[in-house]
């Protein structure tokens, strides 16, 4: 299976290092992060999920350990909005542009704020989804940062 995406091509073409790994993709398990880590035979706390979320009504993206849950007061907070909420699913799909399962933070086709856990600093290599349901990309965490400019907080609860 090819691992070109919107996903992979947007980090190629910022020059950024990374990896891909494929996995065997289950949609039935309770944590979709936690079973790539456990196929990938890495620590759960540096595979990252991505979160779509409203903001004050607008749409932002969430990036936190999957070992973990996320804060949205946290989240409201870093991205200095009074409220932040789940996205509805079809909404995520829509603004993103991939399937949820496969949601990653980078290529999506509407350039929304991006706020990441501040944990993905304490890693050598941090795993975010590669922009299909399956596929990881494993980089730097600073590099993540910077290529979504992003901002850094304590988000996970």
């Amino acid at each position: 299976m090819a691992t070109a995406t919107r996903a992979t091509a947007m980090l190629g073409k910022a020059g950024i290092a990374f990896e891909t790994f494929e996995y065997d993709y289950d949609p039935g398990v309770d944590s979709i992060g936690e079973a790539a880590a456990a196929a990938l035979g890495v620590d759960p706390a540096c595979v990252f999920k991505t979160l779509m979320v409203m903001a004050d009504g607008k749409p932002a993206c969430a990036i936190a350990p999957s070992s973990g849950e996320v804060s949205l007061k946290r989240v409201a907070a870093a991205l200095g909005v009074k409220a932040a909420a789940m996205m509805k699913p079809a909404d995520a799909e829509r603004i993103s542009g991939y399937k949820i399962g496969g949601i990653s933070p980078f290529g999506q086709t509407r350039r929304v704020p991006v706020v990441i856990d501040e944990s993905a600093l304490a890693h050598p290599a941090i795993y975010l989804n590669g922009g299909r349901r399956g596929l990881q990309v494993r980089l730097a965490g600073r590099d993540a940062i910077v290529v979504l400019g992003a901002k850094a907080a304590g988000i996970a609860a």
